[in-house]
């Protein structure tokens, strides 16, 4: 999530357009000149505090005009991170694994083994310096990974990120069928320069997530792409994942990880 100041304020709500308005223009290209994204991947568990250390200091480096944008991606060892909407009685099981509180929009979110999380930096500056056209962007990305995978991934104009109908499951209430989410998306910006970003489910152990209310939805579960019956690996889901990028974003080079 990112913190919009128009969701309170109704006349804004009304007017603005809907992210799947935003969505029908979903290139989100550097302007003419501008270098490729550098493409990180790091194998292993990247321990949360040094990565949100890297990303302050790749921030800087982009806005300062120092540095190439950048996605990298990587996996967490098992942590839950809570954003700047965060309410406690959310946190059901504080004792389960370390918590991180952080600087993104949204609530409390699951990391672990299995689940690809990329961070995105991109300096809109160069792109466009609109926030919600940008999270509708990342949600695109998302939903055509998925789609390569043959997985119809949905937006939800009343929750950020994507979710995956289960028609299988029973209806969480009479009429309304059963949705999980695949894929979480929370931002931030310094100096119109993004990062945080998504993380997408690709096999973490879903139990996992039991000891939150995930982004602070109710009544909805959490899925992934093995658990819909997808044997994909991490490298799979990478391969995908680039592709997609450069489709919406721009050109990418690959940089090996230090």
């Amino acid at each position: 999530m990112v913190n919009d100041p128009s969701q309170t304020d109704p006349e804004a709500t009304a007017s603005r357009p809907s992210r799947d308005d935003l969505a029908e223009d979903r290139l989100f290209l550097p302007r003419a000149g501008s270098p490729p994204v550098e493409w990180i991947v790091t194998d292993g568990h990247v321990a949360y505090p040094d990565a949100v250390a890297a990303m302050e200091e790749r921030v800087a480096r982009i806005a300062a005009g120092e540095a190439a944008e950048c996605v990298w991606l990587l996996e967490h060892p098992p942590l839950y991170t809570a954003g700047t909407s965060a309410v406690a009685a959310d946190l059901l099981e504080p004792e389960r694994f370390p918590v991180y509180a952080t600087g993104r929009g949204g609530e409390y979110t699951y990391h672990g083994p299995g689940q690809r999380v990329a961070y995105v930096m991109l300096d809109l500056a160069r792109r466009r310096q609109d926030l919600r056209a940008y999270v509708a962007a990342l949600e695109a990305w998302v939903i055509a990974t998925l789609w390569a995978h043959h997985v119809r991934g949905e937006r939800r104009e009343d929750r950020v990120g994507v979710w995956v109908r289960r028609p299988e499951k029973p209806e969480i209430a009479p009429g309304v069928p059963a949705e999980d989410k695949i894929a979480a998306i929370g931002i931030r910006v310094r100096r119109w320069v993004t990062f945080h970003g998504i993380s997408l489910n690709v096999e973490p152990d879903l139990s996992h997530f039991g000891g939150i209310v995930p982004c602070g939805i109710r009544g909805h579960g959490v899925t992934s792409l093995v658990d819909l019956g997808l044997p994909v690996t991490m490298s799979d889901v990478d391969v995908v994942m680039k592709r997609e990028f450069e489709r919406i974003f721009g050109p990418t080079v690959a940089v090996f990880a230090p």
